[in-house]
């Protein structure tokens, strides 16, 4: 027999009944029921310690809110007796004008006060009769005219509209324009009594004659053509880069050439304010061929050149014609006594064909003044004179080398000539920080793509500090020199360095829109504490709605060593309520919510006296009221809230 076979091992699985399931799944469901309650109650808790939290917040910003409406009527009046700083330091510039003519008065130099009409006039007058002047003495002269045009621009940009009678405003705008078209005229003069000893300056190697006459507003070039040699058509001034390529049918002809390179803008219109950085003209102008033959026997047409380096806003130019006076054809005439003549080039009767073929563009070489800064390859354009502004066609072959601030372009015909950019190029600016230095002397730092300035401010007067480009520091002739806010400004423009806004710049950039009397309460109030307190860009700014800006402050008394990691406070301000800003720039999230253990104030003056050392409110109130009023007019230009 085989073996038994075993038995097997362990007992059967248990059946469940239907009435354990129903005990499992009451069991279950009592167990929900159960979470349920606790999950409710403990939401009903939670809810109602939420909602006492959120009364009792609710209760203290009340209570706030009514402080700050309780105190509102005696900060506002100590605000206001704080800010009679700008009308005092408005009294404090007329009577410095005043000082300035009584000065003026009693130096008795000869020169003319531009503001006195009989005595401007008179100096015009008398000017007009000197006759026979050599550049030298124009140039000479110049000085003085352009700063009579200087007093009288500086006049209408500084003087307040309540203390400007239209009348006046006529007045010296006429002057400046009469000073202007007077001193042009000048160099004409001059350049015809030069044409005449032109023989006589012939170079011994070429022939023919090349002079070059600087100054410090104004350097002339002049090359007259007596050899008519077709192997002559590249035109080199010595020791410059600047000259010309003429085409052959200029080469063979009785011609001279002037380039006429000025300081200062003699084209462009006079306007209310300066909408644009202007900085060197220059005129090419053709001449007649029989005028300029009674001055030298070998020459018969005198080409001037004038360049400026301008800063302009590239929307301002216009794709319209030109039209230049026509003084005559470039063949016969009679000599005429007025002297040199304006004339086409090509000339008007020229078929399209015998302008294309015989007369080409001429090419032109100029040297980028050195205190010009270009951030962007510049674009070349000529003085429309009829529509009275720059366009950029009947120009080519522009060619830029930046490290030898040498350019080059093709001119189809002649007239005044500039370069451009875009005058909003450093906007928006990337970041921006105002901080005390000294005794009524601040520093505002300025960040855009492109550079970083610094401006010191001190009482009346701005001062270009420094200029970063790619992080390395740049040198300009505008470091040191201390200036009116006025004056200053135009003088950074007129370097390329435009960080100032003008009233239709929001057209041409994206800006961060604050409403203007949130922006100008917000400036006159930082102004007011910026001998003892940093004001600093912060993100949350773009962020706040229009009607309310954020910026970070913190005292810094002045001398102090630099902070390598400043604990800055965060404000808001919405013109009527200042307060402290529970975030910070390293949040994740913007929130107006109030900062622990801060209150609501109606200045930003009150608000950070409740943070503020004794000693730093008592510089605050003993700020200088011109230092104030320049710190004000410095942050109205820059529009550091809406242009960062």
């Amino acid at each position: 027999m085989g073996p038994k076979a075993k038995k097997k091992s362990g007992s059967k699985k248990k059946r469940i009944t239907k009435a354990d399931q129903l005990k499992q799944l009451q069991e279950e469901e009592e167990r929900r029921q159960k979470e349920e309650e606790e999950a409710r109650v403990k939401y009903e808790k939670e809810e109602m310690e939420r909602l006492e939290i959120q009364r009792a917040e609710k209760e203290k910003l009340r209570k706030l809110e009514a402080k700050d409406l309780e105190r509102r009527n005696g900060e506002l009046e100590e605000l206001y007796l704080l800010e009679a700083c700008f009308p005092e330091a408005e009294k404090l510039k007329r009577d410095s004008r005043l000082l300035s003519q009584w000065k003026h008065y009693i130096q008795c130099d000869g020169s003319p006060d531009p503001s006195i009409s009989q005595e401007i006039n008179t100096f015009i007058s008398l000017w007009k009769e000197e006759t026979n002047e050599t550049f030298e003495a124009v140039t000479a002269k110049s000085k003085l005219v352009l700063n009579l045009i200087e007093k009288l621009k500086l006049i209408l940009l500084e003087t307040p509209s309540y203390d400007l009678q239209e009348k006046n405003i006529i007045q010296y705008q006429g002057s400046i324009l009469e000073l202007q078209e007077l001193l042009h005229l000048k160099f004409n003069i001059a350049t015809e009594i030069l044409l005449r000893q032109a023989s006589t300056l012939a170079d011994l190697d070429s022939g023919n004659m090349e002079k070059v006459i600087r100054d410090e507003n104004v350097t002339v070039y002049v090359w007259a053509n007596l050899k008519k040699n077709p192997r002559y058509r590249s035109i080199r001034f010595s020791e410059t880069q600047t000259g010309f390529e003429i085409p052959r049918i200029l080469a063979t002809s009785d011609i001279a050439l002037r380039l006429l390179h000025t300081r200062y803008d003699h084209v462009t219109p006079l306007g209310p304010v300066p909408t644009a950085s202007q900085e060197h003209t220059s005129t090419v102008t053709y001449f007649g061929k029989d005028e300029v033959k009674s001055v030298e026997a070998a020459v018969s047409k005198d080409v001037q050149e004038e360049y400026k380096e301008q800063e302009n806003e590239s929307n301002s130019v216009h794709e319209e014609e030109t039209k230049v006076d026509e003084q005559g054809g470039i063949e016969g005439q009679t000599i005429l006594k007025e002297g040199l003549q304006k004339y086409t080039y090509p000339p008007e009767t020229a078929e399209d064909f015998e302008t294309e073929n015989t007369f080409p563009p001429i090419e032109v070489m100029l040297e980028v003044h050195e205190n010009v800064l270009f951030f962007e390859n510049p674009m070349v354009a000529r003085w429309d004179a009829e529509g009275k502004h720059w366009k950029t066609d009947g120009i080519s072959n522009v060619s830029y080398k930046s490290e030898d601030r040498l350019i080059t372009f093709s001119l189809d015909t002649f007239g005044p000539v500039t370069l451009i950019q875009d005058a909003h190029v450093n906007m928006p600016y990337q970041s921006w920080e105002l901080r005390p230095l000294d005794v009524n002397k601040v520093l505002l730092t300025v960040a855009t793509v492109f550079t970083e300035i610094q401006i010191q401010i001190k009482e009346n007067l701005c001062m270009l500090a420094s200029i970063k480009l790619n992080n390395q520091k740049h040198s300009s002739i505008l470091e040191e020199k201390w200036m009116t806010p006025v004056s200053f400004i135009i003088a950074l423009k007129e370097a390329g360095l435009n960080i100032f806004p003008t009233g239709h710049s929001h057209f041409y950039v994206v800006i961060n829109y604050k409403l203007p009397l949130v922006e100008v309460k917000a400036y006159r109030q930082m102004a007011l504490l910026s001998s003892a307190f940093a004001f600093g860009w912060s993100k949350w700014n773009t962020v706040c709605n229009s009607d309310k800006v954020v910026f970070q402050v913190r005292e810094h008394l002045p001398k102090e060593e630099p902070i390598q990691n400043p604990n800055w406070t965060l404000l808001m301000f919405n013109g009527d309520r200042a307060q402290s800003l529970k975030i910070n720039e390293s949040s994740d999230a913007f929130s107006e919510a109030l900062k622990e253990e801060t209150e609501f104030h109606s200045t930003l003056y009150h608000m950070v006296k409740d943070f503020a050392s004794k000693e730093a409110m008592k510089k605050v109130r003993c700020s200088s009221c011109q230092f104030v009023d320049s710190v004000c007019h410095m942050l109205l230009s820059t529009r550091l809230l809406s242009y960062s």
